[in-house]
């Protein structure tokens, strides 16, 4: 019987259990390998950790949590999980079932691209979604944003702080009169003519037409899904966020599901790897005073 388990061992997830872990309970993280970022091979925006690769930040963090010696870990994935009065236990996809006093929820999210040919190839290498987490790098060469939902005004509203910026609507989205104005006012150009393609060393944009558009970066916005079926198996609420649901939780980070907390982007509308960093260690400390005062 562990005090916690941890679905997913990425930076909320390692954050959360590090809290527990120097409160001397025992904890099973069961992560099945796949960050979010890791397609991105350099970290940005997290304190102390500037330019950093992702995937060594999450190893250096995984190894000083296993230096604890009431952490176990399991490379896994979770696929089952059931209340059982005032316990729960999950099922890994190798036959295994553990037993915990709470559950965290830290298994994070599924990034649906849209459909452009090009476009998956280079996520996480010039075409993204976070500008504050990549916008930089692209040290104020044109930029492009290509429209997959109506967050997409937003994203072009925001980039020219980081460089000239092409609106790209691709069908997707139309401008009103107020927003048109916006975009006069932040000098981004719209491009109306649909996207065939993204080539090229960079991102480069090829139309319709055979036109090509040199940009040294893209942007666009993603619909996200929950990456493990859980959250949904044990019942807890959802809340619909601006690119896909994410987990309902309350100011101590608890689902509708007394004893099940979750944190990371499974649990935030948008984050990076700070934001998880930071809501995880909130995480960590709630569900070990879950334990103690109730």
């Amino acid at each position: 019987m562990f005090d916690v388990i941890i679905v997913g061992g990425s930076y909320a997830g390692i954050s959360a259990g590090l809290q527990l872990a120097r409160a001397r309970r025992k904890v099973l993280v069961i992560d099945a390998g796949k960050r979010r970022n890791r397609f991105a091979d350099h970290s940005h925006g997290f304190l102390g950790q500037d330019g950093r690769h992702p995937g060594l930040i999450a190893d250096e963090a995984r190894a000083q949590l296993l230096a604890y010696p009431t952490v176990q870990w399991r490379t896994q994935s979770a696929v089952d999980a059931a209340q059982n009065g005032e316990t729960f236990t999950v099922t890994t996809a190798d036959g295994e079932h553990f037993a915990a006093k709470r559950l965290i929820l830290s298994s994070g999210v599924v990034d649906e691209l849209p459909e452009v040919p090009g476009l998956s190839q280079r996520w996480g290498k010039r075409v993204f979604h976070c500008p504050y987490c990549h916008g930089y790098e692209l040290d104020g060469a044109p930029i492009g944003v290509l429209a997959a939902s109506p967050m997409a005004i937003h994203h072009a509203l925001m980039l020219p702080d980081w460089g000239p910026t092409t609106f790209l609507l691709n069908g997707v989205f139309e401008p009103d009169a107020e927003q048109w104005a916006q975009l006069q006012r932040r000098g981004v150009q719209v491009e109306a003519e649909p996207v065939l393609s993204i080539d090229g060393d960079q991102a480069d944009v090829t139309l319709a037409s055979g036109r090509v558009i040199k940009l040294a970066g893209l942007f666009t916005q993603p619909r996200t899904r929950m990456a493990s079926p859980l959250p949904a198996l044990l019942g807890c609420d959802f809340e619909d966020g601006p690119m896909g649901p994410f987990i309902k939780v309350d100011a101590m980070r608890e689902t509708s599901v007394r004893g099940v907390f979750a944190c990371g982007d499974a649990a935030v509308a948008a984050g990076n790897v700070a934001i998880a960093v930071g809501d995880g260690a909130r995480t960590g400390g709630a569900a070990h005073q879950s334990l103690m005062f109730r």
